[in-house]
């Protein structure tokens, strides 16, 4: 038995054994082999490791190449010293609480000369910052693929430079940026990025002036629209012949009609597509989509009690597009008749959630419990289902592994229990009854808020330091882990998982889903 390089005998000898005596056999390691070890730990040992030698600190801070940062005002002294550790960083984000003083225009052209490699930029809250500090961004990172900003004060121009100075950008994604009211510095904006493929923009006054970008980007992919002002059918009809690459649309509480979806559905091939409380869409503006999309195979409704899309558009979708893996229906009253053919039709389809359908009841749940051969995630909420509806799910849909039941008042939990039971411990149910469901809604939506807030991150005073959390902010598509249910065995631990969810539970549920992986939090971590 040896203990640091030491026989036991040596141990037992009377000369005690002093920090000397022991070998380091970490030593023999080259740096390259030792920072992929520090690559497979977690943040937290990682920088438990950094500590324990001069060597063990510098092989970890030149491994790392995504890191987040505290972007208060102070940064710009501590800057230099910190990324002369971190010299390999490829993947930045610089967050701002909102009742501190952010970094401004110098301390972001010191940290891009710094990081000439940087392929990811995400500024959120950063109101310091003017478009002479993106301008810096362009010069110094030429071969930035990703940027992402939020609740930042500069403009169009701001954007505008770092597109013409980046010509490899990838994926923008603009949020709440607070410079777009001067309609003259919105004006000659470039109107082309070939390299682009994903673009979102989300609760933006004026966000129009990005049209011309949008509609001249030929390798665009995905385009997300939530909560901008203005009618956007006109971008949607000059999209039409010109990005025929489109696969995924998302279009959320925005002003745009049958008219533009048409017009788009047309010319693309849509695989993917939310209309999230969209009233002026109908069953045409679907039955379109369907007609010209057979490939879709992601169908989000929020319906927002419009009752404008319904059977109709539905049976269509049936009807055409019979390889749909995932359908989610909120506030949409489906018969029978639409819900059958879903069923009939649609041999491929894995996941799907029904909430708040008043016209749902046990009949058209036993309907899909007999017809989805390949059903393995149900959700259903808020609707008119009992007991009976819920039982057929013990000899119906072979493949089914998750099923949550959430504020169906006629639901009981024995019933939940049966069905449980039914399937040997192969089947997982999470029921939350009416009432608790209402209580839970309410106690939860300021922890939601709170916790999803891309503002409030690392708010406070102090100097500015690597974040104590792991990694980056969670990619579009994944449940973050404070939403997750993180054990199967009783029904009130599943209930606990579900609540912080809230009203946002159905979302979040065919994320996880449609795209698994793992969450992590904010802070330095390797890629």
């Amino acid at each position: 038995m040896t203990y640091m390089g030491q026989s036991a005998s040596a141990l037992s000898s009377s000369r005690p054994v002093t920090f000397s005596d022991a070998r380091d056999f970490t030593s023999d390691l080259p740096d390259e082999c030792l920072a992929l070890v520090f690559q497979s730990l977690r943040p937290a040992d990682r920088r438990s490791c950094s500590l324990v030698s001069r060597r063990w600190l510098a092989v970890e801070g030149c491994s790392r190449n995504r890191l987040s940062l505290d972007a208060r005002a102070s940064l710009l002294e501590a800057a230099p010293s910190l990324f002369a550790r971190f010299d390999a960083v490829s993947k930045l984000a610089l967050r701002c609480g909102r009742r501190s003083n952010s970094i401004g225009d110098e301390a972001l052209a010191l940290v891009a000369a710094r990081c000439p490699n940087l392929v990811s930029l995400k500024l959120r809250s950063c109101r310091a910052l003017t478009d002479v500090g993106m301008a810096a961004v362009a010069r110094s990172c030429p071969g930035l693929r990703k940027l992402s900003v939020g609740s930042c004060c500069f403009g169009a121009k701001g954007i505008d430079v770092v597109l013409r100075g980046c010509p490899l950008l990838e994926d923008l994604s603009i949020k709440r940026l607070r410079g777009l009211h001067d309609l003259a510095a919105t004006t000659g904006l470039v109107d082309a990025a070939p390299a682009l493929r994903s673009v979102c923009l989300k609760d933006l006054y004026n966000g129009q002036c990005f049209a011309p970008l949008i509609a001249g980007s030929p390798n665009l992919r995905t385009l997300k629209l939530i909560r901008c002002s203005g009618d956007w059918d006109p971008l949607l009809e000059a999209m039409a012949g010109k990005v025929s690459g489109i696969v995924e649309l998302h279009l959320e509480r925005l002003q745009v009609s049958d008219s533009g979806l048409t017009a788009l559905s047309a010319r693309v091939e849509l695989e993917f597509l939310h209309l999230v409380k969209t009233p002026e869409c109908t069953d045409a503006g679907l039955a379109a989509v369907a007609e010209h999309c057979p490939s879709l195979r992601k169908l989000h409704i929020d319906g927002w009690k419009a009752d404008r899309i319904g059977d109709e558009g539905l049976s269509a979708v049936a009807r055409r597009c019979t390889g749909l893996q995932e359908l989610v229906l909120v506030g949409v009253h489906p018969s029978i008749r639409s819900l059958e053919l879903v069923a009939t039709h649609c041999n491929s389809l894995e996941r799907l959630a029904l909430c708040g359908g008043d016209t749902i009841g046990d009949a058209e749940i036993a309907c899909i419990a007999a017809k989805c051969a390949s059903l393995t995630k149900l959700c259903i909420k808020g609707c008119p289902v009992s007991d009976k509806g819920i039982d057929a799910f013990a000899s119906g849909c072979p493949k089914l592994v998750k099923v949550k039941v959430k504020r169906c008042a006629r639901v009981t939990p024995e019933c939940a229990n049966r069905l449980a039971a039914s399937r040997n411990g192969h089947l997982s149910v999470s029921l939350v009854p009416a009432d608790e469901g209402l209580m839970e809604e309410q106690g939860s939506v300021a922890v939601i808020e709170e916790g999803a807030s891309e503002d409030s991150n690392n708010g406070g005073g102090g100097e500015p330091a690597v974040d104590s959390a792991a990694g980056d902010a969670a990619p579009s598509g994944e449940i973050p882990t404070s939403c997750r249910s993180k054990s199967r065995c009783t029904a009130t631990k599943m209930r606990l998982g579900l609540s912080a969810a809230g009203r946002n539970m159905v979302a979040f549920a065919i994320r996880r889903w449609s795209h698994g992986g793992n969450n992590s939090g904010l802070g330095p971590s390797q890629a």
